[in-house]
């Protein structure tokens, strides 16, 4: 049995300790996928949607450049766009440029360093629009900054991320957003049911960049929360659950082991799995179905030739 024992004592995170200890004490091991965006960890993210195995973004951004100017046509002037998970602007950039009317943007995310790199670049390449970043955790409560908060509001969730969360945590974000963007249209990018064969492979790519990406959330509790994980001690998985719709991924323990973080004993069996994301897919009407007890009506439907993904341009019913 393999026993991991830190060299030095790091100093430990309470935020990330507590996030982390909540699923690994769990009779079932898991990790919020929050944990994932470091530095690093953004920096792996932004590899693995330049893989030729992950179609998501490149079809994202083609759907949105295809589509933004009439997704926003009716957007008021002078309105703000918050974006959800806002770590990077190139899909954001899509609807800023082909809608003048967005005169602000708010990104929000947890990963601050990306966030004021994000606002540097926006300063020297678009420096009549106003940036507003947010470092929060957008499924928690958050105040949007004073600045915006007289402007019209128009909501964008891209990348699929509404697929990390289960059903009903997704229930939930959706009807938190919906009075915080004060009754604006919403925006939300989500990835269609598909073949096996195409979906496994972008979750578990031949270069071994997502497998990276898994694991450093290993490297990251050993600075952060006081952990002395082995990464080398667990590989990455990826399966596809039918019965759920979901891709899900794993850190597999190659072997006993005993981890301490933050003072706690951790015992895994060969073979225990962390289980660290999920990536629902959802059709075209199931989404429809899932927004609509959140006070959201699925407007229009945009997706590619393909079938691989969807844009729901979602409306508030009270508005």
């Amino acid at each position: 049995m393999a026993t991991n024992a830190a060299r030095h004592a790091p100093a430990i995170d309470p935020v990330v300790a507590h996030a982390a200890l909540s699923g690994l004490l769990a009779a079932r091991k898991t990790l919020p996928p929050k944990l994932f965006y470091d530095d690093e960890g953004c920096r792996l993210f932004g590899e693995i949607t330049r893989l030729p195995e992950y179609y998501p973004t490149r079809t994202e951004l083609a759907l949105l450049a295809a589509v933004a100017a009439e997704a926003l046509a009716g957007v008021t002037e002078g309105s703000a766009l918050v974006e959800y998970g806002g770590s990077d602007e190139t899909k954001a950039l899509l609807l800023l440029d082909s809608s003048p009317q967005l005169e602000a943007y708010v990104p929000v995310d947890v990963a601050a360093s990306a966030l004021v790199q994000v606002a540097g670049r926006l300063q020297r390449s678009r420096p009549g629009l106003a940036v507003y970043p947010v470092v929060a955790d957008f499924l928690e409560p958050f105040a949007l900054p004073r600045s915006v908060r007289s402007r019209p509001l128009v909501g964008f969730f891209p990348g699929s991320t509404i697929g990390n969360l289960d059903p009903a945590h997704a229930r939930q974000f959706l009807s938190s957003a919906r009075p915080s963007l004060r009754g604006g249209p919403f925006l939300v990018g989500v990835d269609l049911p598909k073949n096996p064969a195409i979906l496994l492979p972008a979750y578990d790519d031949a270069q071994g960049t997502t497998a990276a990406f898994n694991r450093n959330l290993l490297y990251r509790l050993n600075r952060e929360a006081g952990a002395d994980f082995d990464p080398d001690g667990f590989t990455h998985q990826a399966i596809w659950n039918a019965r759920e719709s979901r891709i899900e991924m794993h850190l597999v323990s190659q072997e006993r082991q005993l981890v301490h973080v933050a003072g706690h004993q951790i015992r895994f069996a060969a073979g225990e799995t962390i289980h660290t994301e999920n990536s629902y897919k959802y059709g075209v009407a199931e989404f429809a179905a899932l927004a609509a007890p959140c006070g959201w009506t699925s407007e229009r439907v945009w997706t590619d030739a393909e079938q691989l993904f969807s844009l729901h341009l979602l409306s508030a019913r009270d508005a």
